[in-house]
């Protein structure tokens, strides 16, 4: 952890721009930009008073040569983003001047910062803690307003705070079950086994009533993923230009012509929704085909949703018959496709071959299937209520594992009891949620993992 030096980076985006933004933070920020920095006022930046606009010029303090009419933001710590002092210049946007400015800096020893250093800086200097660092890469992933609104209320400390309240009644049973142990011929009230019980009853309840949001959360947060298989020629590419309102895909009468998978992303009812419009799956000897077909068969066992495209102006081919058996009782729709011609496969016959959520008629030339699409999508997100709680929610799968993980650890505890085990066991299962539950927000966390956390940032974050 190198918390003693000062580091720096580009903040925006690479690319032609009105503005671009170096932030800078560190022990050494004022005096370093204080010495490339030239304004009319004679005052040192560290003199400054924080949160403070200067106007001024970046000059090479090498050779005098000014490199851009910047101004500079002054954010003093500990009240700043990393809980440092925090200086951003913000120059004219473009490819040279963030990039010169960024090697005058360096050349005065300031370190590149690494990826998510400034947010990971905020979180070892205690000003945010983990699920906070984590929400903020969601809310710059966010697509949609639920899944932004999901990533605020995980930002303003919603889910910390519920965290820290398990922790904290979990830390109390610990303490005064370990005084009795080690100290048995203190005057301390004894714990009985069953009353550690009676006491984690609430504990384990709300730990249930958080985990129940973890699919909607997670929904929310990363998206519905859609797979659209079935044969070729089905009319996958149609329902995908249809849902999509615009020519994506390749529609043509030669089977085969969707060899690799397409993806999009559209929002249905305030629901981020990834489309994959996948290969038709059918035994074939071309080799780049047999391949497309593999990744349509991958697709299919990893989507939240199942949208299977059959041709119903045609008897159900084996294929088609297969497919219907995999994804049986599956969250899946049959879209009985060309309605628009005299039909060979009724909605009976597909319903007697497995149990699906939807079976529809559509003819996806004429732009039909988004209603049932939308109907079936919103009622897998919590009986189709997508709107963003204010509660405390799960969303992300490493929250999600360490909450499951620490009420199996608390469920093992109930069993111990049950069974008639020393208290000291007991306590061991009990310690075992209490350091998962502080997984989750940082307090517990390894060095090595805090490092694997934040390369999912971004430079100048």
């Amino acid at each position: 952890m190198f918390l003693d030096d000062t580091i720096a980076a580009i903040a925006t985006a690479p690319g032609i721009g009105g503005i671009g933004i170096i932030r800078i933070s560190g022990p050494e920020a004022c005096d370093v930009v204080n010495r490339i920095f030239h304004s009319k006022q004679s005052v040192p930046l560290g003199e400054r008073q924080t949160r403070t606009i200067h106007y001024g010029h970046i000059v090479h303090p090498k050779t005098g040569k000014t490199l851009d009419e910047v101004i500079v933001v002054l954010m003093k710590g500990p009240h700043s983003y990393t809980a440092e002092d925090v200086v951003e210049i913000q120059c004219h946007g473009g490819f040279v001047s963030v990039r010169e400015i960024l090697k005058v800096l360096l050349s005065e020893g300031v370190r590149q910062a690494e990826e998510g250093e400034f947010t990971k800086r905020a979180f070892l200097n205690g000003r945010i803690d983990l699920t906070q660092a984590e929400a903020i890469i969601d809310i710059i992933d966010a697509k949609t307003e639920q899944s932004l609104e999901v990533a605020v209320n995980q930002l303003d400390g919603t889910l910390s705070k519920y965290i820290r309240a398990l922790r904290d009644e979990l830390i109390a049973m610990i303490a005064h079950l370990e005084v009795t142990i080690d100290y048995p011929e203190e005057d301390i009230e004894e714990v009985s086994a069953q009353e550690v019980r009676t006491g984690l009853a609430p504990i384990l309840e709300k730990m249930d009533t958080l985990l129940a949001t973890a699919q909607r959360g997670k929904l929310l947060r990363d998206g519905v993923m859609v797979s659209i298989i079935g044969r070729p020629n089905a009319g996958k590419s149609s329902l995908m230009n249809a849902l999509l309102r615009e020519d994506r895909a390749i529609v043509t009468n030669i089977p085969g012509t969707t060899r690799d998978s397409i993806e999009e992303f559209l929002t249905i009812q305030g629901i981020p929704v990834r489309l994959i419009d996948t290969a038709g799956i059918r035994e074939t000897e071309d080799i780049v085909e047999s391949m497309g077909v593999e990744k349509a068969r991958q697709y299919l066992d990893k989507a939240d949703v199942v949208v299977l495209v059959i041709d119903g102006s045609k008897p159900l081919e084996p294929e088609e018959q297969e497919l219907l058996q995999l994804i049986t009782n599956r969250p899946s729709i049959i879209f009985l496709n060309k309605a628009d011609q005299a039909q060979c496969v009724s909605k009976e016959e597909i319903a007697a071959l497995g149990t699906f959520t939807e079976i529809v008629t559509i003819s996806a030339a004429q732009g039909e299937g988004m209603d049932e699409m939308a109907r079936v999508i919103t009622s897998l997100v919590q009986g189709g209520s997508v709107q963003a709680s204010h509660e405390a929610m799960l969303s992300n799968v490493r929250h999600i594992t360490l909450m499951e993980q620490a009420k199996v650890s608390l469920d093992q505890s109930i069993l111990a009891i049950d069974s008639g085990m020393p208290i000291d066991l007991i306590v061991t299962d009990i310690r075992a949620a209490w350091e998962l539950l502080g997984d989750i927000t940082g307090e517990s966390l390894r060095e090595s993992m805090v490092d694997e956390l934040f390369k999912r940032f971004c430079l100048g974050k």
